[in-house]
């Protein structure tokens, strides 16, 4: 199962104490007392992994370790040893207390989200020509310390859309090596699915229903997902009794989540039309009075296959 949002805790580890040391050798008397090592520091890293939030879902607390305590002998303490958490490429990431927000958008890129407490001064940094045997010392930094929300937009090339049972995974299945489960049911896809046709990447999204924008369906949860693609291919069944109706409710839901989705390059993709003859498809094709270019295919025709990686790779120019 996909986890596309998460709300966790971090914190970033504290600075140790610096401490009170003198040398014990006659004739080298003195302040000796180090600094405490300063806190481990939390980062994010971006992996190839769509599913790197799935250990989000019950590791909700991460903790750097603290920097250990000043030595004697002018000896520092180790510092804290950073944390590292990965995250899928495509991740947000939002400060929930002030609204900051960094994104991972990478695979390998590195962002500082809690910086570590700076260490304590021991007596050593304290000696003066008139205070030879200070007694002072600093005790170590806090760490920095909130809760991070945690959501994740695919980055993907193209959005593949449209109504539940449009077929949209048997496309992907298709088009790439792509391996989405499809069956003859609505809602067999619960969770987007990625595939790669020559360097570009492919997303299937949950089939969209009216209402979907509003929370009806499972539309709302990924509709997110497609605010970074470049471009929609819009699927709808040619076993459908009104395409016009089919294509304004997908478009009507785009534009209440987001009017920008619906400003994105279009190509509307009538599948299954191994099921329907030359002059049913010829009736079908009038309905559509719309802007965007149309195809039809069928996965069991490669011809049409071929012909569809092309419009795809036009669309992309």
């Amino acid at each position: 199962m996909l986890t596309d949002e998460a709300k966790i805790k971090i914190q970033a580890g504290k600075g140790g104490d610096g401490i009170v040391a003198f040398d014990k050798v006659m004739m080298s008397l003195g302040p000796t007392g180090g600094r405490g090592g300063n806190g481990g520091n939390i980062y994010f890293e971006g992996v190839s992994d769509v599913f790197a939030l799935n250990k989000y879902r019950h590791m909700k607390e991460h903790y750097a370790p603290d920097g250990k305590d000043g030595r004697g002998n002018r000896s520092d303490g180790p510092n804290g040893k950073d944390l590292v958490l990965t995250v899928p490429v495509g991740t947000l990431l939002t400060n929930v207390a002030n609204g900051r927000t960094q994104e991972i958008t990478e695979v390998g890129q590195k962002i500082l989200a809690a910086k570590g407490g700076i260490g304590g001064r021991g007596n050593f940094y304290f000696r003066s020509g008139s205070s030879t045997s200070p007694t002072k010392f600093e005790l170590g930094k806090s760490g920095e310390g909130f809760d991070l929300s945690i959501e994740l937009r695919l980055i993907a090339d193209v959005g593949l859309i449209g109504l539940p049972s449009a077929g949209k995974s048997s496309l992907l299945n298709e088009l790439t090596a792509a391996n989405a489960k499809v069956a003859a049911y609505h809602f067999t896809t619960l969770e987007p699915n990625l595939g790669v046709m020559d360097d570009i990447i492919l997303a299937d999204i949950p089939g969209l229903i009216e209402g979907a924008s509003a929370g009806r369906g499972l539309g709302i949860k990924f509709l997110r997902h497609i605010q970074r693609t470049k471009a929609l291919l819009h699927c709808i069944s040619l076993e459908s009794d009104d395409l016009m109706r089919d294509y304004n409710i997908i478009r009507q839901e785009l534009a209440s989540y987001d009017p920008k989705l619906i400003e994105k390059k279009e190509l509307v993709i009538l599948t299954k039309n191994d099921l329907v003859d030359e002059k049913e498809l010829k009736t079908k094709l009038k309905e559509l009075k719309i802007d965007s270019k149309i195809v039809s295919v069928s996965i069991h025709n490669l011809e049409d296959l071929g012909e569809l990686k092309k419009e795809i790779l036009e669309l992309l120019q």
